[in-house]
């Protein structure tokens, strides 16, 4: 069973459930936290699998969809079969930025990446994919809004972060007078006490704008609706789709009346000056 964005949106105005639970298990564990609510979310709406209610069914169906879930120690957080990669985050109001620890903002996922785990890699056969950041403002349990944009339109080339990465690595290892140990982080200092039982993890601690402040020159939500949404597709992108799946969707949108796709224009992230073409997929409820 196939799955994509556009099934996703589709699942999403079908199902319009805009609360997040806090138990996911037959036992009724209660999730760590809301973020990891957040993520059981979009497995659902990714699955349609929302309102299946026996857990055993609901599990197989997020099997057949995906290929990989992940934890929160490494990019990314699913896989879809055939498909994309998914990055979720929660943040908790419209001005917040992501916070992406030790992880840099992904244009595309690469399964040569030292930062993604061996099973993701041996999930199935690939060597890159699209990824997704789905984001949401959470209050409580309850989601305002919520976004779906590409790292293609969102994050620019793997290089620009690797870079300055590389370059800091560099400095701090050249540092005079200092034992250094070989990391994947920036750096690790051996033996900084006379006994030589101190060390010090120098680490990075990556951070984003929000898509509502990255593309607020294309989408400005409606302050009066209780939920928000919207999905920013590159024209490139949206045409790889099938055209069963693209021509069902387009169908779709023609009947509902709160959901509407407009050609837009937006900064490529690795040159501005250059406009991209793309769809602005927008709900609200």
């Amino acid at each position: 069973m196939d799955s994509n964005i556009l099934k996703a949106i589709m699942n999403l105005v079908d199902t319009p459930h805009y609360k997040l639970r806090e138990t996911y298990q037959e036992n009724h564990n209660r999730a760590n936290s809301m973020g990891d609510a957040l993520e059981e979310y979009i497995k659902d709406i990714f699955s349609g699998t929302y309102d299946i209610q026996n857990q055993k069914d609901r599990l197989e169906r997020i099997s057949e969809v995906f290929s990989y879930l992940g934890n929160n120690s490494n990019p990314p957080d699913a896989m879809l079969k055939n498909g994309d990669a998914i990055e979720v985050k929660k943040i908790e109001s419209n001005n917040s930025v992501l916070a992406l620890n030790s992880s840099y903002p992904k244009h595309k996922l690469y399964v040569n990446s030292n930062m993604i785990s061996s099973a993701c890699k041996n999930a199935e056969n690939w060597k890159e994919k699209d990824i997704i950041y789905a984001v949401g403002v959470v209050d409580n349990t309850k989601l305002l809004n919520l976004s779906f944009v590409y790292g293609l339109d969102y994050c620019a080339s793997e290089e620009t972060y690797r870079k300055i990465k590389t370059k800091i690595k560099d400095g701090v290892e050249c540092i005079p007078g200092v034992e250094f140990a070989e990391t994947k982080e920036l750096g690790r200092v051996n033996k900084v006490d006379p006994l030589g039982i101190t060390y010090l993890r120098v680490r990075g601690m990556w951070g984003i704008e929000n898509p509502w402040t990255v593309f607020n020159y294309i989408y400005k939500k409606d302050s009066k609706k209780e939920f928000n949404f919207f999905a920013l597709i590159n024209k490139e992108k949206y045409l790889e789709f099938s055209n069963e799946d693209r021509e069902e969707f387009e169908v779709f949108v023609k009947n509902r009346d709160l959901l509407h796709i407009t050609e837009v224009k937006v900064k490529n992230p690795d040159n501005p000056a250059k406009l991209n073409d793309a769809y602005l997929i927008t709900y609200s409820k």
